[in-house]
């Protein structure tokens, strides 16, 4: 069966589009450490791999980066984190922070040795906190 001439033109200029839009992408934010970047939005939705570390830091700019988080049991956070810490290994100024909020005696952890504090009702997160300036 022969394809027409219309549908591989037609295919071609999708995938020539596809292209077009992702190339402006990256070089619209191209910064790892952006929200927007490219590769963030795709590890956020779980089809690209990055450097864990830096996609904690693009969360802080990230206004919906809690859709990661809540919801999710301790051992989903360790596939995706790596590890989780409790308040008091890290480090004084999380554990500080931990000892004189409104979080203290709740069940808390900080993903790796980043600010981001999540607190859990159960076995799922149900709020993520950024420690900072406190």
């Amino acid at each position: 069966m022969q394809k027409s001439p219309r549908l591989i033109v037609s295919g071609l200029l999708l995938i020539s589009t596809l292209f077009a839009i992702m190339g402006i992408w990256l070089l619209t934010y191209p910064d790892n450490k952006d929200p927007k970047n490219l590769k963030y939005v795709l590890w956020k939705a779980g089809l690209y791999k990055v450097d864990v570390d830096v996609a904690l830091s693009a969360m802080v700019g990230d206004r919906n980066c809690k859709i990661i988080i809540i919801g999710k049991s301790k051992k989903q956070l360790e596939y995706r984190f790596g590890y989780l810490l409790p308040p008091s290994q890290a480090g004084k100024y999380y554990f500080e922070y931990y000892k004189n909020s409104v979080f203290c005696g709740k069940d808390a952890l900080f993903i790796r040795d980043s600010p981001w504090m999540v607190i859990f009702d159960g076995e799922r997160a149900n709020e993520l906190i950024l420690v900072k300036g406190y």
